[in-house]
């Protein structure tokens, strides 16, 4: 026998965890309550999980808005359920399948249903509380998401504004008082959007953060859309998260 090869073997096991792969993306798909499948990818979270983040793309997009941002979150301790919703499109050189298969209205309050119908299966899934993560449109339709849902415990908005025909965001978020974390591109109308809103919530529960490199939506952490801001930007993220969902 080697006498090298338990030593050999030891080193392997030790480094193995830093070696593995991030969680595979799992397809799923679940109807909303008005009958339009959504289609989905749900990660679970590296060990045990801190709770389920579910993100919702920006205007002409889909699910793989986050497909370099959800490893991140798996890592640190979060399961995470990205969808397509029926108002978007093929950015990220990915194909919207709910938007592609859904017929009827695909204006951005229209997918609230969708919205809803990812609360309900975030929730099936028994990982922890539920955050819920927007992307420019669906940064504003977080709040009203959570108005509505006391199952949702924190929020996190990406570039929010009054986007929503018929509804007052300001509005949606005066009736909350959970953790709150605001965020934009580095730009007046971004920055005084998202002020408004973190006044409006109650308690002085909402976090903004200004950051000095970012751009528009959720896009502000991806390094191939933001490479001078997404690492700092990143930082004051999992802050936030780190405060609303402690670590055990």
């Amino acid at each position: 026998m080697n006498p090298l090869r338990p030593i050999l073997l030891a080193a392997t096991l030790a480094v193995a965890p830093a070696l593995a792969a991030p969680a595979l993306a799992q397809p799923v798909s679940f109807d909303a309550k008005d009958g339009v499948k959504i289609y989905g990818d749900f990660r679970q979270a590296e060990g045990r999980s801190r709770g389920t983040i579910l993100l919702f793309h920006m205007a002409g997009s889909n699910k793989s808005e986050y497909a370099p941002l959800a490893p991140v979150l798996n890592k640190a301790g979060f399961s995470t359920l990205a969808i397509d919703q029926r108002s978007g499109g093929n950015l990220w050189g990915d194909v919207n399948k709910t938007a592609a298969k859904a017929k009827g209205g695909s204006e951005f309050a229209d997918t609230i249903p969708d919205l809803e119908a990812a609360i309900a299966y975030g929730s099936l899934q028994h990982a922890g509380p539920i955050a819920v993560w927007g992307s420019s449109y669906s940064s504003a339709l977080v709040f009203v998401l959570a108005a509505r849902h006391p199952e949702v415990k924190a929020l996190l908005a990406f570039s929010p504004a009054e986007y929503i025909q018929g509804y007052s965001i300001e509005g949606e978020a005066a009736k909350l008082s959970i953790p709150v974390f605001i965020t934009s591109a580095p730009d007046g109308g971004e920055i005084s959007s998202g002020e408004a809103l973190a006044k409006a919530v109650r308690d002085r529960r909402a976090v903004q953060y200004i950051p000095k490199n970012g751009v528009h939506g959720s896009s502000t952490l991806r390094t191939d859309e933001d490479p001078q801001g997404a690492s700092e930007n990143w930082k004051h993220v999992m802050a936030f998260l780190d405060d609303a969902f402690p670590r055990t």
